[in-house]
């Protein structure tokens, strides 16, 4: 199958004997090659040999001398993120244990890095067996999604993508998503589907393939199958996801919002309170999520499923947090 997402690095990453990854060198100069660090015509002669210093030797020490020395104040806050985050990519063994440390205090890296990292990470746990939905779906946990919701169907399109088109074309932002869903052929947005999935992986970093979200739909599909793989990956344990219609109130005991509105919502729920109409509007879709093998669970979740949920913002904004499913899984043990 054609390489998909070959700018985000992961090919310069080593997995260990236990299948997760090792953090090497050439990872490192890859994210000092990013346009926020990679030196520019205006640069000092100071920042430029930083920057080829560190190509070099990208884990060395680099202490607050050599930083002021820097020009330019961008570049030098530019240098303490990149450092601080280096620092924390190196302070675990694995890649995948600094992910999930990141999230543990308060999360000091820009979430551009983060959604980096889990776009790695994903393509890490998708591997060479990916279908163009799954490989669609999964950019829903790094890239913000905008929806439109229009005669029942739900359509999910790249934040990023949807705004430069608007802006170069000088239209409605909603209008260009409907003319998505409504003529899945039009020449602004095409809607991924059975008949031109392989275009997926020629176009995998223009982010301009819309899906449809409704239940039944293969991207809703591909989105659980993702997160099985994901939480197979991190917690090496098998669980099942579908989607779900309702909540059984009787066997509802745990829950795990996928985005922070959904979290507040079921919070909300849960604790008896009222969610509002326009709370209710953004809902876009409930899971449910079963261990294969209720031993591994809290025992009082043991025998009964974890719902899972996804809602939009106010702007009709989708930004998911995978990390969610890492640190809020009701499993007897954490690793």
């Amino acid at each position: 199958m054609p390489d998909y997402w070959p700018s985000c690095g992961w090919r310069t990453l080593r997995a260990g004997p236990d299948g997760q990854l090792q953090v090497t060198d050439d990872f490192l100069r890859h994210l000092l090659l990013r346009p926020e660090l990679a030196p520019v015509p205006e640069s000092c002669a100071a920042e430029r040999g930083l920057h080829e210093s560190l190509l070099q030797q990208p884990r060395q020490a680099v202490d607050a001398a050599r930083l002021l020395v820097l020009a330019d104040a961008d570049a030098r806050a530019n240098y303490e993120v990149w450092l601080r985050f280096r620092d924390r990519l190196l302070a675990r063994p694995t890649l995948e244990g600094s992910y999930v440390q990141l999230f543990r205090g308060d999360v000091d890296v820009p979430p551009v890095l983060v959604h980096l990292l889990t776009q790695v990470l994903l393509r890490h746990v998708l591997a060479e067996d990916a279908t163009p939905m799954q490989a669609r779906a999964a950019e829903m946990l790094f890239r913000t999604q905008r929806i439109a919701i229009q005669d029942g169907q739900v359509m999910a399109a790249d934040h990023e993508t949807v705004e430069r088109r608007a802006q170069a074309d000088t239209v409605d932002v909603i209008a260009l998503l409907r003319q998505a869903g409504a003529s899945p052929r039009t020449a602004e947005l095409d809607v991924l589907g059975a008949d031109n999935a392989d275009a997926y992986w020629e176009r995998s970093e223009a982010h301009d393939l819309v899906v449809a979200l409704n239940h039944g739909q293969p991207a809703l599909a591909a989105l659980c199958q993702v997160i099985e793989r994901w939480v197979r990956h991190f917690l090496g344990t098998d669980v099942t996801v579908r989607p779900e219609g309702e909540i059984d109130e009787d066997q509802w005991v745990w829950h795990v919002g996928l985005d922070a509105q959904a979290t507040a919502v079921l919070n909300t729920l849960y604790q008896g309170g009222e969610v509002d109409d326009a709370q209710g509007r953004r809902m876009l879709c409930l899971f449910r999520l079963d261990f294969v093998d209720p031993r591994v669970v809290l025992p009082q979740v043991a025998g009964h499923p974890v719902y899972l949920a996804m809602a939009m913002d106010d702007n009709q904004r989708l930004r998911l947090k995978p990390q969610n499913l890492l640190l809020n899984l009701p499993l007897a043990r954490h690793g």
